[in-house]
């Protein structure tokens, strides 16, 4: 069985969704919260894949700020080194896009809250994964800063008007999404009580987010689970597991 190392920076963005449907698509996942304590592998051998989700650092924190990061970074900086098949969500994403020489900053036209859509650009018609997607997928998103830059090399999969670098891909197996697809209503709403600042940008009030996310996440389950399945093919069958 593939196994999946799934890092999690903060307790406020779980698996959730995207673990069990990674887990019903044949991954062993080996979940780490270095914010909590846990502690990271060095690298990534035994592994055939890596998954970093989200939280509410900054990807512009320094070691001080926010040490549990600097784990996250080294392994990402790995992945792109050797083209492990990697997710990385939102922070993650961020992150991601840092270490592979790209830019992060504060957000220039504010948070980017509740539900929304992303359109595909020409790239994903090429692209294994994004390939089969609709052509604007519901997302959920939840950020305060941006991707100014991506990552040198990168491919641009998804874009909307607020911000235009929402997904991308780094040589064949490494991918970032500034969005969310692996929540539930419950995170959504946890997310909107803690978030006020982000909640009071939107220009609309917490009530009316949680229920428009709620709406939406039965299709972004349509959409995002069998991506999910993809990308559990992409670890099985990738550069890792390709050479082992």
């Amino acid at each position: 069985m593939a196994r999946l190392l799934v890092v999690v920076p903060s307790d406020t963005d779980p698996p959730a969704r995207l673990g069990a449907w990674l887990a019903q698509a044949g991954l062993e996942l080996d979940e780490r919260r270095p914010g909590t304590g846990d502690e990271l592998p060095e690298t990534l051998e035994g592994y055939d894949g890596l998954l970093v989700l989200g939280g509410p650092q900054s990807a512009m924190d320094d070691e001080q700020t926010s040490p549990e990061l600097v784990g996250v970074r080294r392994l990402l900086a790995e992945a792109l080194a050797d083209d492990v098949p990697t997710l990385a969500v939102c922070l993650g994403a961020q992150l991601l896009a840092e270490v592979g020489g790209g830019r992060v900053r504060k957000g220039v036209d504010g948070p980017e809250v509740g539900a929304t859509l992303v359109a595909k650009r020409d790239a994903a018609d090429a692209d294994p994964l994004f390939r089969p997607l609709p052509m604007t997928p519901d997302v959920i998103q939840f950020h305060h800063d941006e991707i100014a830059e991506l990552p040198r090399g990168a491919t641009l999969l998804a874009s909307n008007p607020f911000y235009a670098h929402q997904a991308f891909r780094v040589g064949r197996h490494v991918y970032g999404v500034q969005f969310h697809i692996e929540t539930t209503p419950e995170i959504v709403a946890q997310w909107a009580e803690q978030d006020t600042v982000g909640v009071a940008a939107s220009g609309l009030d917490r009530e009316t987010i949680c229920a428009h996310a709620a709406a939406v996440h039965p299709d972004i389950e349509e959409a995002w689970a069998p991506f999910a399945g993809r990308f559990a093919d992409l670890v099985r069958h990738g550069s890792r597991a390709g050479a082992a």
